[in-house]
């Protein structure tokens, strides 16, 4: 039984639902870093959106993006980490805000495979490289399985908070 100075044991399938929000966002992340580092593209898409600006315009719009791309993927990676660690040590509104993002995603993440399996995306104007819908599987079959995983133990979320309740009125 833990003290109140020794910490709860995590069990094994919240543990697994950690690592798998980290895993999302780790992948989700990696992949948008990598268009982030395709300079010609984001320079020809700048160069469409504003054909009036010059080369060194262009080129600083473009390094600004990318700086400030970078400086929310670590946000995301970081506030990902933390929340699944949060979750895991038993705080319930954790696991609420990661359900909320995660069902986000999930829904979104279907939405993308829909539109691009019935050739919507395609209407739209929006290309869907084969390397974007593996990602967008992963990262939703990740997220669903983190979202169940994190219900499959409810009892966790419970003790944490008899736990804490316990402590304050110590």
């Amino acid at each position: 039984m833990a003290g109140p100075l020794t910490p709860a044991r995590v069990p094994k399938l919240i543990d697994v639902a950690r690592w798998l929000w980290i895993a999302s966002a780790g992948i989700g992340v990696v992949r948008f870093v990598a268009q982030l580092f395709d300079r010609e593209t984001l320079i020809a898409e700048a160069r469409r959106q504003n054909p009036a600006l010059g080369q060194d315009q262009i080129d600083a719009g473009v390094n600004g993006g990318i700086l400030f791309g970078l400086l929310i993927a670590t946000a995301i990676v970081l506030a990902y980490t933390r929340l699944a660690n949060t979750m895991a040590r038993g705080r319930n509104w954790a696991r609420i805000v990661l359900t909320v993002l995660g069902a986000a995603s999930v829904a979104f993440g279907l939405f993308r495979l829909v539109a691009s399996g019935s050739g919507i995306a395609a209407d739209l104007g929006v290309a869907m490289q084969p390397v974007d819908l593996a990602v967008t599987v992963v990262t939703t079959a990740l997220d669903a399985t983190a979202i169940v995983l994190m219900y499959r133990v409810s009892a966790h979320f419970r003790t944490r908070v008899t736990v804490d309740s316990a402590s304050q009125r110590s």
